[in-house]
């Protein structure tokens, strides 16, 4: 797997969240809380985490599903594994 940079990274899963939440990427900073700024619940978290898995081939266990509270959470936990 090729590196990702970090602009990179961030777009495509503020793009994820984006389409799971159907909130429009431009409004999902990388401090929006989730579940209370974007109203996201555990199910959106779940697809999110397979949506990262899948598109960068990756393995999270599910107990990091916690970690998932804003963008910026979810960057650092997609680097762990990437």
């Amino acid at each position: 797997m090729p590196k990702i940079d970090n602009p990179t990274l961030e777009k495509e899963l503020r793009e994820i969240i984006a389409r799971v939440t159907e909130i429009e990427p431009g409004e999902i900073t990388l401090e929006s809380r989730f579940v209370e700024d974007l109203g996201m619940d555990s199910m959106m978290a779940l697809e999110i985490l397979a949506a990262m898995e899948k598109k960068y081939t990756i393995q999270i266990p599910e107990e990091k599903l916690a970690q998932l509270r804003t963008l910026k959470d979810t960057i650092s936990l997609a680097k762990e594994y990437l």
